[in-house]
C-alpha cells in the first residue's frame, strides 16, 4: 500500500524549478544595468537570480529598488524579459508534478521573488496557470527571498501549517527562505549554476520536477 502523502501544502519556487527561465532573466538584468551605465554582465548577475530586485539591485549596483535609477533599471529589465519570454519551456515534469498534488489534494502555492504580472505571464507561457490552489509573489511580502517573508505568506493564504509543508525552489535563497519560515525545502538541480554543496541546507536534492515526482510515487 502506498503511504499517505507526507505533506499538505507544498510551495513552489517558479524561476529555474518550474521554468527554465533563470537565464533569461540574468540576461535582462545584465543588459538593463549596461544601458544605464552600469558596467556588468551576466555571468555576474546569474548567482543572485532567486532574489527580488530589492536585494539585486543593491548588490551589483548599490541602487534602491524604489530609487528613481532603480525604478527605470527595473522597469527596463521587465521590457527586455519580455521579449524573451516566447522561448520559456517549463522543467521537466513540472506539469506532471503539479497535476499530481492536485490529484492528491495537496495545496500548491507560488513562492516567488518575482512580481504578479511577471509570474503569471511565465507560469502562462509555461502552460502551468491554472494548477496552483494560491500565489504569492514579492508584491505580498516585505523583503524577498532569502528573507521569509513570502513564505510565510504563503503559508498564510492556505492556512498551512510549517510542519506539513515543504519548500521546493533551486537556489540557495529558497533554501535559507524556507528554514527561516520553519518549513523544509527540497532542492532541484533544474536551475543551473548551483552545486549539491550550495544547496547542503535541503533535506533531500533532486535533478528536476520530474526526478521529485519519481521519488514521491515510490
Amino acid at each position: 500500500m502506498t503511504p499517505p502523502f507526507p505533506y499538505r501544502t507544498v510551495l513552489f519556487d517558479v524561476d529555474g524549478t518550474l521554468v527554465d527561465s533563470n537565464g533569461a532573466h540574468a540576461e535582462a538584468w545584465a543588459q538593463a544595468f549596461v544601458e544605464h551605465g552600469i558596467k556588468t554582465d551576466a555571468s555576474r548577475i546569474r548567482p543572485l537570480i532567486g532574489m527580488g530586485g530589492d536585494k539585486l539591485l543593491p548588490a551589483v549596483a548599490h541602487v534602491e529598488e524604489s530609487s528613481p535609477l532603480g525604478v527605470e533599471i527595473g522597469k527596463r529589465k521587465k521590457q527586455l524579459f519580455s521579449v524573451m519570454l516566447p522561448s520559456l519551456r517549463a522543467t521537466a515534469g513540472a506539469r506532471s508534478l503539479l497535476e499530481y498534488l492536485r490529484d492528491q489534494r495537496v495545496d500548491r502555492v507560488v513562492a516567488t521573488s518575482a512580481g504578479e504580472q511577471e509570474m503569471r505571464a511565465i507560469l502562462g507561457q509555461a502552460g502551468l496557470d491554472g494548477l496552483f490552489s494560491e500565489h504569492t509573489t514579492k508584491d505580498d511580502a516585505e523583503e524577498s527571498k532569502p528573507d521569509p517573508d513570502i513564505v510565510h505568506a504563503a503559508l498564510t493564504r492556505v492556512r498551512g501549517r510549517p510542519e506539513l509543508a515543504v519548500m521546493v525552489g533551486d537556489t540557495p535563497y529558497d533554501i535559507e527562505a524556507a528554514r527561516r519560515a520553519g518549513v523544509v525545502a527540497i532542492a532541484l538541480r533544474c536551475g543551473g549554476h548551483w552545486t549539491d554543496a550550495d544547496l547542503r541546507g535541503a533535506m533531500d536534492i533532486c535533478d528536476d520536477p520530474a526526478a521529485l515526482l519519481a521519488s514521491w510515487r515510490t
